[in-house]
């Protein structure tokens, strides 16, 4: 298999919508194959089809202990059928190189695809774990979406972004998610310890860089 190009941000293919699969064919597990070799090679947890310009609605996630064996995770023509609750996310993408920043994102997902042989199952993943996260990631790739668009805040992330040398948010793209920042918020007061540990280990990350 091969090691893909993966497209950073600023380029326009990131902000076009996806088109459905029509077959899973030969060449679209080509493709999948293609993908998880070259997320494992960059040490992501997830990459989509427009991220190494292909304008499909495949995604491929790994969240496995990197220690241990690997647990890839194929999604052809995702479908989000259930989400709840709210959590902060400190995220990076492959298409961001070192940038990280907060953002908003559902606690709970239920999602409906098709896996690398065209057969049809339901993922649900809970409580703001890595899987969770990922997905929504993910998916917002193929709905020409960023990370970033979710931000918590502007100005640090375009702080965040500048020092990488990439392009500032642009805010016509950002997302309103008023519901989901007022429950983070809520959540972040009634447990002070776990923002206080939160943002020691992004310290720790930031200082590692």
């Amino acid at each position: 298999m091969s090691i893909l190009k993966v497209i950073e941000y600023g380029n326009p293919i990131l902000r076009q919508k996806s088109k459905e699969v029509i077959k899973v064919s030969k060449k679209i597990k080509n493709l999948v194959m293609d993908m998880l070799d070259t997320m494992y090679h960059y040490n992501g947890v997830g990459l989509a089809a427009p991220q190494v310009g292909e304008n499909l609605r495949i995604f491929v996630i790994d969240v496995s202990d990197p220690s241990g064996p690997i647990n890839p995770l194929v999604f052809i023509n995702p479908k989000i059928i259930k989400k709840s609750g709210a959590i902060n996310s400190y995220e990076g993408c492959l298409s961001f190189p070192k940038a990280y920043t907060n953002v908003r994102r559902y606690k709970n997902v239920m999602i409906k695809a098709l896996d690398i042989n065209g057969r049809s199952f339901i993922k649900e993943a809970k409580d703001g774990e890595l899987l969770v996260r990922a997905i929504q990631h993910e998916f917002d790739h193929l709905e020409g979406k960023l990370f970033i668009d979710h931000c918590r805040n502007r100005f640090e992330a375009n702080q965040v972004l500048a020092k990488y040398n990439l392009p500032p948010i642009e805010e016509d793209e950002l997302v309103s998610e008023d519901f989901l920042e007022e429950e983070i918020i809520e959540y972040e007061k009634a447990h002070p310890e776990e923002v206080e540990k939160r943002n020691k280990e992004i310290e720790e990350l930031e200082t590692r860089d």
